[in-house]
């Protein structure tokens, strides 16, 4: 039915531990997961020294971590190959692959490109040519025409001064 304002969590309520509890180790909050790990560890060693030497020894030699435990390599992974400097076939030409040539073809046809631009053999820059010296012109023309305003300036101040 109703539960009122408040929705209890699925977690359950917090238990505090008290002062007494703490003091005497017999807290009722659970042990973490690096507590765990410790004592799982202590209990094989308190084992191990039980029983005999040798396994003792066998477990000193085992490296730590993962490595102990696979001992199998990586089928995928691909060693480089050493190759020394007796063993290059100078003579020898690789192939390209499709992409490679196509990037080599494509990287070539634009630096013909370039050199035909330059020289002005293009169709591009022709009409490049054109509208520069079409603007230059114009430049001129204004410049031209900025100075005959001046003078004419120039002129009439020099006339109301007489």
């Amino acid at each position: 039915m109703g539960r009122g304002k408040y929705k209890s969590k699925p977690t359950g309520r917090r238990q505090f531990s008290t002062p007494e509890d703490m003091l005497a180790g017999t807290s009722n909050r659970p042990r973490t997961f690096r507590q765990k790990e410790a004592e799982h560890e202590e209990e094989p060693e308190e084992v191990s020294e039980d029983e005999s030497g040798e396994e003792s020894e066998e477990e000193a030699t085992k490296s730590k971590g993962t490595q102990g435990i696979i001992e199998i390599e990586n089928p995928n992974l691909v060693k480089p190959k050493n190759l020394k400097a007796r063993d290059v076939d100078v003579g020898k030409t690789t192939e390209l692959s499709r992409r490679e040539r196509e990037e080599l073809e494509k990287q070539r046809a634009h630096e013909r490109y370039m050199r035909l631009q330059e020289q002005g053999k293009t169709e591009q820059a022709k009409k490049d040519l054109e509208r520069l010296a079409l603007i230059r012109q114009q430049r001129a023309e204004a410049a031209k025409k900025r100075e005959e305003e001046k003078a004419a300036k120039e002129q009439k101040k020099a006339e109301a001064r007489k």
